[in-house]
């Protein structure tokens, strides 16, 4: 009887224990599909940042090459000129050396461009060509003196109203006069060479970018050979010489605190100690390369710190093992392996100050300039101020300047961010 009532008891007393077991594989069962679920989510979520990006990525290249793609391109008139007898006889000794240059500067090229002009437009046939159509004129005699010996036909910009009528919408003027010309086959379009070679000016048919982009690469060098080596050496000797007290302490805060300034005070600073107190040059580029040499040295410093940081200590200790010198160990060792690091964080920081406006514009570099600087203290302008200026004008045909220049300052930065990517890979060394 005894074992009728075990045998009995035992199904019921394991019952319990089964269904507990269940429950809680159910449960597990939950969490893991709650983790599951969870993870999908974050994953989508992800994917949809990246998607988020790539399109607002993609709307501006669309807007900014849409827009600036029409900079490139220039609208030309035919305009047919017999200049035997618009400049008299010129003999063939009159175009050979020593004589050329007195030679060409005896042709009014301003009244014969506007002789031609009224004979084959009219009167009011100014209003097909720009306003400094006359020295497109004039550069193509300099560049081809041959010319002035026959009757020959040159190309030359038209009005900005004609241009926007050839590329977009414009005033209904000048979209008749467009079908005019285009009817008679005296118009055109072609790659606008002037914007790349050129300068500044009031016509936005013969602006150039040429200039500015001069000045650009004229003050990043300055800020390069000012702001790299000194924020490698500061970074050296915080990080391998420099004492752990309450004075280092202070400079890495300060460092810190530098590097997240906003730019504008550096341009306050540059313009009171260079301009105000060194009675430096106004618009220079070496007072702009001094100016983002300030700006762009913490950022250096914090980078060239965390790569020489980055160095095993195992490089140094082995160094130390052989007989090399503390100053041996850093050049020889130390540095050598963190050049990637370092140069990844110099190009990062020199982009960024390459697109920095506010700093050079309160140290005067918006001059007007129609040449090109051809050294350190001459007037010069850079990218992002020749931008500003430009999207300031009243002139609608500067839109597609400004749109264009905005092109040319993005392959400005992709190319020092490509240099960086190649030497980061170049000099990188896997552990």
């Amino acid at each position: 009887m005894t074992e009728a009532l075990t045998m009995t008891a035992t199904p019921q007393a394991s019952a319990p224990a089964s269904r507990r077991t269940d429950w809680m594989g159910d449960a597990m069962q939950k969490r893991i599909a709650r983790r599951y679920a969870a993870e999908r989510r974050f994953k989508f979520l992800g994917l949809a940042a990246v998607a988020l990006s790539s399109l607002f990525l993609a709307f501006l290249l669309v807007v900014m090459i849409g827009n600036g793609a029409k900079g490139f391109v220039t609208t030309e008139a035919t305009l047919t000129i017999d200049l035997p007898a618009a400049t008299g006889s010129i003999s063939p000794d009159q175009l050979t050396e020593p004589r050329l240059a007195a030679t060409m500067a005896s042709i009014d090229v301003r009244r014969i461009f506007d002789q031609a002009v009224q004979a084959q437009y009219g009167e009011d046939g100014e209003r097909y060509f720009a306003s400094t159509a006359w020295t497109a004129l004039r550069d193509q005699l300099v560049e081809n003196p041959n010319l002035v010996m026959g009757k020959t036909s040159f190309w030359l910009p038209t009005s900005s109203d004609i241009d926007r009528a050839a590329k977009d919408r414009s005033t209904p003027e000048a979209e008749r006069d467009y079908a005019a010309l285009t009817k008679a086959g005296e118009v055109r379009q072609s790659f606008n060479m002037q914007f790349l070679t050129g300068s500044d000016g009031t016509d936005p048919a013969r602006v150039g970018i040429w200039g500015a982009l001069k000045g650009s690469l004229i003050t990043m060098v300055v800020t390069l050979f000012l702001a790299f080596p000194v924020g490698v050496l500061a970074a050296v000797y915080l990080e391998e010489y420099a004492p752990k007290n309450r004075f280092t302490d202070l400079i890495e805060v300060s460092i810190n605190n530098l590097a997240a300034v906003p730019s504008i005070i550096f341009g306050l600073l540059g313009l009171a100690v260079f301009l105000q107190f060194l009675s430096m040059p106004r618009s220079a580029a070496l007072v702009g390369g001094l100016t983002l040499a300030l700006m762009t040295m913490p950022v250096i410093v914090i980078a060239a710190r965390n790569a020489i940081k980055a160095v095993p200590p195992s490089i140094r200790e082995a160094a130390m093992g052989v007989g090399a010198s503390p100053i041996q160990v850093v050049f020889h060792h130390v540095l050598p392996l963190a050049i990637p690091g370092i140069m990844t964080g110099t190009i990062i920081g020199m982009a960024r100050a390459l697109g920095e406006t506010a700093p050079l514009l309160m140290i005067g570099m918006r001059a007007f300039t129609t040449t090109p600087p051809d050294g350190l203290t001459d007037p010069a302008t850079v990218l992002p101020v020749q931008i500003f200026l430009w999207s300031d004008e009243v002139n609608r045909g500067f839109v597609e300047k400004t749109s264009a220049a905005i092109i040319v300052l993005l392959v400005f930065l992709l190319t020092m961010n490509a240099i960086a990517v190649y030497l980061r890979n170049r000099f990188e060394t896997r552990w």
